[in-house]
């Protein structure tokens, strides 16, 4: 697929610089260089500046926010000659502010800090995702997948004891045992199933009503994706699939995923839903998902904008998989 890196968080073109992350002497200096930028992640959310089109917020090395940090930055790489740092600031208390559905399925809430201007603020990524530059988009999903990780890992999968960051965040140490613990992704396969003129869509029990997209499900060890993209298909919805073609890939750091994006020709069209695994699925045809898109279907609510379902399908109405 020729587009295939323009998915939200892909093609940003990020220079890593990994091989700085064990370099101690280079990492502090770039930590005091002024050019350098320290973006704080607030319970997941990243800081976020402007209206309309954002851009990620750095903040000065001596504000009180990064007072609030848990453990050393993390380094994301460099982005036009500038290094870039992420710290988690989740210590901090919003005082005064709604945050009773941070960490929902749909977090509309946004944070401020009063060391700075109101149209900084702390936004869920999946709410501003689509309006971010590509850049920014991988730094921040960089950054909220790393910090994912680090909150769910401190400890030892092989002898329990703390475990330490280490190689600039991209690594964690156990001091006990000696092990290594590096970040994880969960591979995911999600389907674009097409008989004929028709696309097959689900919906999972606790969604927003109305809401469907591709089926989706993780490939289990030992398994290929084509296999995934077969069983998964199957077993949610007792349609056969034949022919699987890769399509895109999208970085999904909620918390640590990556969309394996595939093509698969359906070979038969009934559908035998299993309840414990998805709660509707439905053949929907082009006209109806044009219709889904313009927000004119009376019962069916699009994948959200920014993610890879709706990546697909905007390019499936417009005959530009290949």
């Amino acid at each position: 697929m020729r587009l295939a890196e323009t998915v939200t968080f892909g093609g940003g073109g990020l220079d890593r610089s990994a091989a700085l992350r064990a370099d101690a002497a280079e990492l502090e200096r770039m930590l005091h260089d002024p050019t350098t930028r320290l973006l704080p992640i607030w319970r997941s959310k990243p800081m976020v500046r402007g209206d309309g089109v954002l851009s990620l917020a750095s903040v000065p090395r001596g504000s009180n926010l990064l007072a609030s940090r848990k453990e050393a930055p993390i380094f994301l790489g460099r982005s036009e000659e500038s290094a870039w740092f992420a710290l988690d600031v989740s210590g901090w208390e919003p005082d005064g502010q709604d945050v009773s559905t941070v960490g929902a399925f749909a977090d509309h809430s946004e944070q401020t800090h009063p060391e700075f201007p109101e149209d900084h603020r702390f936004a869920d990524l999946k709410m501003v995702m689509t309006r971010l530059a590509p850049r920014d988009a991988e730094l921040a999903a960089t950054a909220r997948g790393l910090l994912a990780w680090h909150g769910a890992h401190r400890f030892c999968a092989r002898c329990g004891a703390e475990s330490l960051p280490a190689q600039a965040g991209w690594q964690r140490n156990c001091p006990a045992c000696g092990a290594f613990h590096f970040p994880r992704t969960d591979p995911v396969v999600i389907m674009l199933v097409t008989c004929g003129n028709s696309v097959l869509l689900g919906r999972s029990p606790g969604w927003p009503d109305g809401m469907y997209s591709l089926l989706a499900g993780f490939i289990e060890p030992g398994e290929t994706v084509e296999a995934a993209v077969r069983r998964e298909v199957f077993e949610e919805t007792g349609v056969a699939v034949g022919d699987v073609t890769y399509l895109a890939s999208q970085p999904w750091p909620f918390p640590a995923s990556l969309m394996i994006g595939c093509k698969a020709s359906a070979l038969s069209a009934e559908i035998r839903l299993d309840p414990e695994e998805i709660e509707d699925a439905r053949w929907i045809s082009r006209e109806e998902v044009l219709a889904i898109f313009a927000g004119r279907h009376p019962e069916i609510r699009g994948a959200r904008e920014g993610a890879i379902a709706h990546f697909l399908l905007s390019h499936w109405l417009a005959d530009r998989l290949d």
